[in-house]
């Protein structure tokens, strides 16, 4: 197990740091992703299947992964996650690289992982605040992802 862990690092989130490529740039920008997405699954201290099983299938959409490197990614992030001191380490790699729309993009799939076991607890609304704020949106910007997602899904905002 440690050394597919070791194999994974290796070949998709830590090139030789001489070769700091764009790609190596993207997969620092999918790992802390899949922190913060895997810590949405923990806000309401409930993790839910069915929000892992969401968080599996936004990674695999977005980042154009196979369901096992999601699944690796989606690991990584939640013990990458569970490792850090605080969310900071992940919200500054977004935020000093993506543009605005990007930033929302990531925002929204939060919203998504929150509302996927039904319901919206207080602690993954709090959590999306402080990582919209992290991210420097404004709440107007929270809101509207919020409204999209909703709306996409059938639900009333």
């Amino acid at each position: 197990m440690l050394r597919s862990f070791r194999n994974f690092l290796n070949e998709y989130l830590l090139p030789a740091a001489a070769e700091e490529t764009a790609d190596a740039h993207e997969h620092r920008l999918r790992l802390a992703t899949a922190a913060l997405l895997m810590e949405m699954t923990r806000a309401d201290f409930a993790e839910q299947p069915v929000e892992r099983e969401h968080v599996l299938t936004l990674l695999a959409r977005e980042f154009g992964l196979s369901s096992q490197e999601a699944a690796r990614l989606a690991e990584l992030g939640a013990e990458q996650a569970h490792a850090a001191v605080s969310l900071y380490e992940f919200t500054a790699a977004i935020d000093t690289s993506l543009a605005t729309a990007d930033k929302i993009r990531i925002i929204e799939m939060l919203w998504q992982v929150a509302y996927a076991d039904g319901a919206l607890d207080k602690y993954e609304e709090h959590l999306l605040r402080k990582l919209a704020d992290l991210l420097h949106l404004s709440h107007r910007q929270l809101l509207q992802a919020k409204h999209r997602v909703l709306e996409a899904h059938g639900q009333a905002g």
